[in-house]
């Protein structure tokens, strides 16, 4: 649950090589765990904290009715340079703030070298490995409760 703000701005978003990237990324995070990731980029922050924009998101994509809660979302307030990484209870109570934490600070250090979609694919892989780990695939059981692409805001 970790929130900072990134200093470098950007002109665009991303490219549809980078899009994929990101989508990817999902892809191959959720084949290994029952947990849900999912990305919300938008242009401006409408709160003053980008986390409490990311929980309020989290509950208008309906990632709390995941099975184990384990639903993690990766927000991005692009113009803003804001961004924040919100788990539910189930992943939370397991790796803690110290996790989300380290996690907003990688994607920070990439983003100051202009490494937008790269940063947060490689959050992604890092989350997905914290969500296999504590919540690893059942193959009998398992479904992808949550859509894996890329959601854009305004």
């Amino acid at each position: 649950m970790g929130i900072f703000n990134f200093w470098r701005k950007t002109s665009h978003f991303f490219s549809p090589e980078e899009s994929e990237k990101i989508v990817e990324a999902v892809r191959h995070a959720e084949k290994q765990t029952s947990g849900e990731i999912r990305v919300y980029i938008e242009s401006h922050c409408r709160f003053v904290d980008p986390l409490d924009r990311a929980v309020e998101l989290f509950g208008g994509l309906h990632m709390e009715k995941t099975t184990d809660r384990n639903g993690v979302l990766v927000y991005v307030a692009m113009k803003d340079r804001q961004l924040a990484i919100f788990g539910d209870e189930g992943i939370h109570l397991k790796v803690g703030d110290n996790f989300w934490t380290a996690e907003v600070q990688k994607m920070i250090n990439q983003f100051n070298s202009a490494n937008y979609a790269e940063g947060i694919a490689e959050i992604i892989k890092e989350i997905g490995d914290a969500l296999r780990y504590h919540f690893p695939y059942d193959r009998l059981n398992d479904k992808n409760e949550l859509p894996d692409d890329i959601v854009f805001g305004k």
